[in-house]
């Protein structure tokens, strides 16, 4: 089983980067960030021309998540359990033959800066997501815990760690609230294996940021133990970052052996 993870900073604009990641990568299942589309203008049809089935929630302008399967979608769950909030960061979805992977589809918040109030909202929402997925690795042994979470764990996954310390997403409430998640059980599948330095999934779109590599690794793929050890492969694919419009992430994927 393939399982990939990527914001594409609006499908409508990177539709057809996507079909062609599809086309060329055939993942058994995909999560979509910052679709940034009203569920009306999802387009449904030519994903599922592509061989996907879907499960979306969006909202106009902002945000929205989405779960592309090859395999039927059950047990949809879209937004926090319990957790009041406008914004659409989150879906979940039971794939595969008889439902045997959760898939948790996650767009953190930014927190803009640590003295905002969109970081506060970004730590509140952080200990509701928290709370869920402790939940979840109780009721299913085979989650993955797929997204945008907007955190950078360690100085590894920043091009420059001292520039950066302290600042939004690489602050110690937001890192502390990362290892939270791993101390539920979860493995940050691209740290179970020897990756190149200086490997990152998102760079902005000013300074000549891409190719000068300045970047962080923001994009996650967590799973709960068993999956971990079923784990094979984890890679961040940069070339839909070369092409013309980009989104300014890249794609990640694992590789199960399922």
């Amino acid at each position: 089983m393939k399982l990939a993870t990527w914001n594409v900073n609006s499908l409508k604009v990177r539709l057809p980067h996507l079909l062609d990641w599809l086309a060329k990568h055939e993942p058994d299942a995909m999560c979509l960030q910052e679709t940034k589309l009203q569920d009306g203008f999802f387009p449904l049809k030519e994903i599922e021309a592509a061989g996907y089935q879907c499960a979306f929630s969006g909202q106009k302008t902002y945000n929205g998540v989405a779960i592309l399967s090859r395999g039927p979608l059950t047990e949809i769950v879209a937004d926090i359990p319990g957790f009041a909030d406008e914004q659409k960061r989150v879906i979940a979805a039971s794939v595969g033959a008889d439902a045997q992977v959760r898939i948790v589809c996650a767009y953190v918040p930014n927190g803009q800066s640590v003295d905002s109030d969109k970081y506060r909202y970004k730590m509140q929402w952080l200990g509701a997501f928290h709370e869920w997925l402790e939940k979840e690795t109780r009721n299913h042994s085979r989650l993955a815990v797929l997204g945008d979470y907007n955190i950078a764990p360690a100085g590894e996954d920043v091009h420059d760690p001292v520039a950066w310390e302290g600042q939004v997403l690489c602050s110690p409430r937001e890192r502390e609230a990362f290892r939270a998640l791993i101390g539920l059980g979860l493995k940050d599948s691209f740290r179970l294996f020897t990756q190149p330095e200086k490997s990152f999934t998102w760079w902005d779109y000013r300074m000549n940021a891409f190719k000068r590599n300045l970047g962080l690794r923001i994009d996650h793929i967590l799973l709960s133990p068993e999956l971990a050890t079923r784990c094979k492969a984890c890679s961040i694919d940069i070339e839909p970052r070369r092409l013309e419009r980009p989104s300014d992430h890249a794609p990640v994927i694992a590789e199960l052996e399922i």
